[in-house]
């Protein structure tokens, strides 16, 4: 644990001369950005990218995702190839004019949290979060070319990752976690993006990598807007999100303004306790995604997807997966996300699971965000001479905090704040969990950009 903040704060640290010497680019937002094909004819776009100065413009005020190209703005791009609403803006941070109309991004964190759970199986623990992501993108005359890196300290917190009540999914030491979150893999998303423009709104891409996302569920929890400030991870993560990070994944889509449908080739199998390295590609699962973006408030998605026995727990057992989530952004600070996930274990039990949360900046200062979910769960006891082992159990996690957010230079911020958790359980984990458990985090959130 040592080291870890020490690395992290280094990190940052080396990026500070970079936004001196830069122009201050914290609301250009590239994700969002290029989204929208070069091909329009000129009189319904108000910036020609194939030609535009990067040098010259004013990225500082210069908003991408609320430009409108003809009638409909731009779709904000989340985790892998999964879209936001265009209020939801995508990622900010530091951006760089690489040359030879190369646009490069620096986005990231790095999150100190104490959570102390309550209860028999509570725990409490000191813990660095962090992320940093480093894309560049180039448009061309055809459509544009992204190339997209991922990482992540968090290896260096041990594989038995952090406290968290009722959440499960993956191992450590050879033994499933329960009630507690692992970390994230060092590589977290290595894969190129290349958009082919094939109409005035219209475009085909193909996106992967040895490390990326296939099209499954909405975008992952620390790339929504609706979970921005939330110090924790969903106890619905292997519901929703445990795909996000992927070794081997191939994708091809169709999207325009209003639609993107997609499919993908994947590795099913959900990463090892081995992470600082790369894993090996399958290409043994595959998934099916529809997205709608009718107006820039709204993002709505529907998916399905095969997994070859993608947990370790459960050899032998693949899964059917399906999602549908609603995301929504006022783009005055307000933004939200409706999930349902059902994944039906082959052979197995279905087992289901929804979520609600919200981000809500009241002003340039203030947050508050929150959390509601529910789960069917069949993994909290893992003795097979335990009565209880493979019954599932459903529980609901109630989350609400608080963040003060203050800005530190260039699109460095901070912000200070945290969250207080309590659950509603069946009485037969009285015994296991105590009849009132509560969880409670603090925090302190570095970030290059939102």
């Amino acid at each position: 644990m040592s080291k870890t903040p020490l690395l992290a704060g280094a990190a940052a640290l080396a990026l500070i001369p970079l936004s001196a010497a830069a122009q201050d680019h914290s609301e250009h937002d590239l994700h969002a950005s290029h989204v929208a094909p070069a091909a329009e004819p000129k009189a319904a776009d108000p910036v020609d990218h194939g030609t535009m100065d990067h040098g010259t413009m004013d990225h500082g005020t210069m908003a991408h995702g609320a430009i409108d190209h003809g009638s409909t703005t731009i779709p904000a791009e989340g985790s892998g190839t999964a879209r936001l609403p265009a209020n939801e803006g995508g990622h900010t941070g530091l951006h760089i004019d690489a040359g030879d109309d190369w646009m490069v991004m620096i986005h990231g964190f790095a999150w100190g949290v104490y959570t102390d759970q309550s209860g028999p199986r509570g725990d409490n623990k000191a813990y660095i979060q962090s992320m940093l992501m480093l894309a560049g993108e180039k448009q061309t005359e055809w459509g544009r070319i992204q190339l997209k890196t991922m990482m992540s300290l968090e290896p260096l917190m041990s594989n038995f990752g952090y406290p968290n009540l009722f959440a499960t999914g993956e191992t450590a030491g050879g033994e499933p976690l329960i009630d507690r979150q692992h970390p994230h893999d060092l590589f977290m998303e290595l894969a190129a993006r290349i958009d082919v423009n094939v109409g005035d709104d219209a475009r085909l891409f193909v996106y992967g990598g040895p490390v990326g996302e296939p099209a499954i569920g909405p975008s992952a929890f620390m790339h929504r807007g609706s979970a921005r400030y939330n110090p924790e991870a969903p106890i619905t993560h292997h519901w929703f999100d445990s795909t996000h990070i992927t070794y081997g994944v191939a994708t091809l889509g169709y999207a325009t303004r209003a639609i993107q449908l997609e499919g993908s080739l994947f590795t099913g199998r959900e990463p090892d306790e081995k992470r600082w390295n790369i894993e090996g590609p399958r290409f043994d699962s595959w998934s099916l995604r529809g997205t709608w973006t009718p107006s820039p408030v709204w993002a709505l998605q529907v998916s399905h997807a095969r997994l070859k026995e993608p947990e370790a727990q459960h050899p032998g057992e693949n899964e059917h997966r399906t999602t549908a989530s609603v995301s929504y952004a006022n783009g005055r600070g307000l933004s939200a996300t409706a999930a349902y996930s059902a994944k039906n274990r082959d052979p197995g039990a279905t087992l289901s699971a929804w979520l609600a949360e919200v981000n809500w900046d009241l002003d340039d200062h203030h947050t508050l965000f929150g959390r509601v979910e529910n789960v069917k769960n069949d993994e909290l006891f893992s003795d097979h001479d335990d009565p209880l082992h493979d019954v599932p159990f459903r529980v609901t996690k109630f989350q609400a905090g608080y963040a003060y957010r203050l800005p530190i230079t260039g699109p460095l911020n901070l912000a200070l704040g945290g969250s207080i958790a309590a659950f509603d359980k069946p009485r037969a984990l009285d015994v296991a969990y105590g009849k009132n458990p509560i969880g409670a985090t603090v925090f302190a959130r570095l970030s290059i950009g939102h």
